[in-house]
């Protein structure tokens, strides 16, 4: 295409990011839209407008069957040799490409860094990216990302960075397809008819210059793949024949490659360039477009496909430093099995060390069915590795699987310490599985067999993961003697990142035996894991310091914590660790008064992680307690469920937790006898001086069962007000802490006719529908005059509506799908299923459009 047409707005707003880096403050620019809607071409057009205005980046993400680690930065590293070429290159250091990308792109500013495709991305960049992105303001960077919104996956991991940058300082470039208009002015002078392609095309630009260059004019393709075929068999046959070789490799053929590959057949190449079907870059040798090598790869006879990636494989291997990625995707695709797993188990390890865990994934299982091809003592490494990344994949019970297997060949082979490391890790395997019994006895084998001399490396790792078992159970005064062993097997065995993690788990049970100190070692361990580049221990430190800030009622300490441990674990891709500390920001939010917020954030972990192990027990009961609040009826089963895993993981959290939820919602629900029996079970395990908070508040929700519940010695505030039947002070201590629900719990404590009025309104506001209920019998038990509850349907918002669902419904109204509702509001299509569902059911609708027709009729949206 020679002139860019409609585009000048979206080149307005690339022009306008790079005025304002120019100015020292960088932003992110996100180009979307189908394949073949021009996204390459605007990003070129912007790039001949910066001419030397700024540093211009440029790279692209590979569509390989496993995206190369790290691939685009290190496509940018080849060309540059700066400081990204330096961290590259240090395999020992990966981490420090985070602040290698950072000095690359403040090495000029502003530098424009430009990212295509990265829906085809691996998770390490996209981390790296997210990284940048969020320090771009400070160094008058820009980052523009261009995308497929059609084609991002829902558990595309490209869905967390787009959630991670909403709110921030992103522009999004939304491209449209060419109006009638534009195709006429493309078509002006060619004697096509401009009405059909356009009918035909759609106005998608790509799908428009190749039926404008289809052969005989007269004649308009059915398709684009036809009028790319077209074009491809108007050429010699030598050159046909070149262009099959390089219609397997994806994306682009790097110009070392392309000698190799075709021999002799590369002079036919000019023919190609010239025809404008092949364009040439200093990275490679690339088609126009990627639609246009996936039409001609796709029209080739498998056999023929497979002789095609043979000869790549053979090229790959022939080279010093193959790309280990590209190499196993030829590979499979020719089915070289000995290629596979020559280079499959290294490609994915190094996968793993750079954080891309779903490409690590992906890669040992290509492998796994020819695992007998492996030597005995790598099958064990193999199978130790796959269940590691089994487990980052929240894949739980497969890890033990593999990790048991793993297991068994380490003791066959009589490899003492490689099993006794083996049999650590399955111990995590199993208590993320929730069976803490068989976890606690794995790793009791382990330090048996590792207790011997000249094995203290290992034994601090068993001893560290049975301390922590034992801690985390409800028995912390033998996990901290654990765990200080720990400590000093890694101090002396130069281990200082184990030494770490020691410090982080030994805080949370001094804390729990009443050790105040113990908060402080929680605090040191986080900064020492930061410092050391011990990263993931320092995303396990924010977890458990917010669990710690939670239970002792420091909510403001803790709302920093869950700020700052988000950033962190979202920006280094530990999102298990994400996953605790997200349900640790949706309790701020319940705490706050926020529930439409909570219950959002809740649902996405409840419905957006299939297994989610011994985590259920976090997000579960607090997803479980604001329905019964709501008056859910399906709040009872989903505690059940819930409590008989947390019974069975014997965590003290999640006992606590769910145990808690529980009881609330047997008051609520005027079951007593469940009550006397959950608090029979869960009290026994709160007993130590750190878990007073949750005694006294279990305690509290007894009481209002009409069950005995006395305060005890140290009993905090404002529980300790409650228990002694002080409602005032208790509704004051709970309003200077700014969380509603409990402060108009404690209003209907009072048996007094004004604070319960006073309650029963507050509770109305917040659509606590149980507690009202309730409070509205104690007033009834008074003689008194009953305030009618609110009304569904209000003049503002006849349907009740929450603010959430009022938005989907206006984008539903809009014509948009599900997925397109996703990406603008940055959650999952799960989510967004369920506010759909919830619409039609307020609405009472059975369909979109009827949806969309109620909500104009009675004022919600606009027609």
């Amino acid at each position: 295409m020679g002139a860019l047409l409609e585009r000048e707005g979206e080149l307005d707003v690339l022009r306008s990011v790079l005025s304002a880096a120019q100015a020292g403050h960088g932003g992110v620019v996100l180009v979307t839209g189908e394949a073949g809607i021009g996204k390459t071409s605007l990003v070129k057009a912007f790039a001949r407008q910066v001419g030397d205005g700024a540093r211009l980046l440029m790279t692209a993400c590979d569509d390989l069957m496993v995206p190369r680690t790290l691939g685009p930065l290190r496509d940018i590293a080849l060309a540059e040799g700066g400081p990204l070429t330096v961290a590259l290159a240090d395999e020992c250091r990966p981490d420090g490409v985070f602040t290698a990308l950072l000095e690359e792109l403040a090495t000029r500013p502003p530098t424009i860094l430009v990212v295509e495709d990265v829906h085809w991305a691996d998770e390490a960049t996209l981390d790296l990216l997210l990284y940048a992105a969020r320090r771009l303001d400070h160094l008058g960077a820009v980052l523009v990302l261009t995308y497929r919104d059609n084609e991002v996956e829902a558990r595309s991991p490209l869905h967390r960075l787009l959630g991670a940058l909403a709110g921030g300082t992103v522009r999004r470039v939304a491209l449209a397809p060419l109006s009638a208009a534009a195709v006429r002015a493309l078509a002006d002078g060619t004697g096509r008819d401009a009405g059909a392609i356009h009918a035909t095309t759609g106005g998608n630009p790509f799908f428009v210059t190749e039926s404008l260059a289809a052969q005989p004019a007269e004649a308009l393709p059915a398709s684009v793949v036809e009028a790319v075929l077209a074009r491809f068999r108007r050429l010699s046959a030598a050159c046909q024949e070149a262009l099959e070789q390089l219609c397997v490799v994806p994306t682009h053929t790097a110009l070392d490659l392309i000698v190799p590959i075709l021999g002799p057949g590369v002079d036919a190449l000019d023919e190609a360039e010239c025809a404008g079907v092949i364009e040439v870059h200093p990275e490679g040798v690339a088609f126009r477009h990627e639609l246009a090598r996936r039409a001609i790869e796709q029209s080739l006879p498998q056999l023929r496909r497979s002789q095609l990636h043979r000869a790549v494989v053979a090229a790959l291997r022939a080279q010093a430093k193959p790309q280990r990625a590209r190499l196993v995707h030829h590979a499979v695709q020719a089915g070289d099995v000995n290629a596979l797993v020559t280079f499959g188990p290294v490609a994915a390890r190094e996968a793993a060390t750079a954080g891309a865990h779903r490409q690590a994934l992906v890669l040992f299982e290509s492998v796994h069915p020819h695992l007998g091809r492996l030597g005995a003592h790598e099958q064990a490494a193999f199978l130790d590795d796959f269940a590691w990344e089994l487990y980052n994949a929240h894949r739980f019970a497969d890890a033990v699987a593999s990790g048991g297997q793993a297991a068994q060949r380490y003791r066959d082979l009589g490899d003492t310490e490689a099993q006794g490391l083996c049999l650590v890790r399955l111990s995590r395997h199993l208590f993320m599985t929730g069976a803490t019994d068989e976890a606690d006895r794995v790793a009791r084998q382990a330090v048996r067999l590792l207790d011997v001399p000249g094995q203290e490396r290992a034994l601090a790792h068993a001893c560290l993961y049975h301390g922590v078992i034992l801690a985390l159970t409800g028995q912390p005064e033998s996990g901290a003697r654990l765990l200080d062993q720990a400590r000093r097997l890694a101090a002396s065995s130069d281990q200082p990142g184990l030494a770490v993690l020691c410090l982080n788990y030994l805080g949370g049970a001094k804390a729990e035996c009443g050790d105040r100190t113990g908060i402080d070692d929680l605090r040191a361990s986080v900064a020492a894991s930061i410092s050391g580049g011990f990263f993931e221990y320092a995303a396990r430190g924010y977890t458990n310091l917010a669990e710690l800030l939670y239970r002792e009622g420091r909510l403001e300490e803790l709302a920093t914590c869950v700020h700052d441990g988000l950033s962190f674990a979202r920006e280094r891709g530990f999102w298990s660790h994400a996953y605790n500390l997200e349900v640790h920001r949706c309790l701020l939010l319940i705490h706050r008064g926020d529930w439409d917020a909570a219950q959002e954030g809740l649902r996405e972990l409840v419905d957006g992680v299939s297994d989610p192990g011994m985590l259920f027990t976090y997000s579960v009961p607090w997803m479980a307690r604001l329905q019964a609040r709501r008056g859910d009826p399906r709040a009872g089963g989903m505690l059940a469920d819930a409590w008989m895993r947390a019974m069975r993981q014997r965590l003290v959290i999640g006992l606590a937790y769910v145990g808690i939820a529980y009881l609330e919602w047997a008051w609520l629900t005027g079951d007593p006898e469940t009550a006397r029996r959950i608090a029979g079970q869960l009290l026994p395990h709160l007993s130590r001086p750190g878990l007073a908070r949750f005694r006294a508040e279990a305690l509290c929700y007894l009481r209002r069962s009409g069950l005995r519940a006395e305060g005890f010695p140290h009993c905090p505030q404002p529980y300790a007000a409650t228990l002694a039947g002080d409602w005032h002070a208790a509704s004051q201590a709970w309003q200077q802490l700014g969380d509603p629900y409990q402060t108009a719990l404690a209003l209907a404590d009072s048996g007094d006719v004004g604070a319960t009025l006073q309650a029963v309104q507050m509770l109305d506001e917040l659509g606590a529908e149980a507690a009202a209920a309730q409070a509205r019998e104690s007033l009834r038990a008074m003689g008194r005059r009953v305030p009618r509850g609110p009304q569904r349907r209000t003049r503002a918002n006849p349907a009740g509506l929450t603010d959430r669902q009022l938005a989907v419904l206006e984008l539903v109204g809009s014509g948009l799908t599900n997925a397109e509702i996703a990406d603008r509001l940055f959650v999952s299509v799960r989510t967004v299923d369920h506010h759909v569902a919830a619409v039609l059911g307020k609405l009472g609708v059975p369909s979109r459009r009827g949806a969309a027709s109620a909500a104009a009729e009675l004022g919600l949206i606009s027609r």
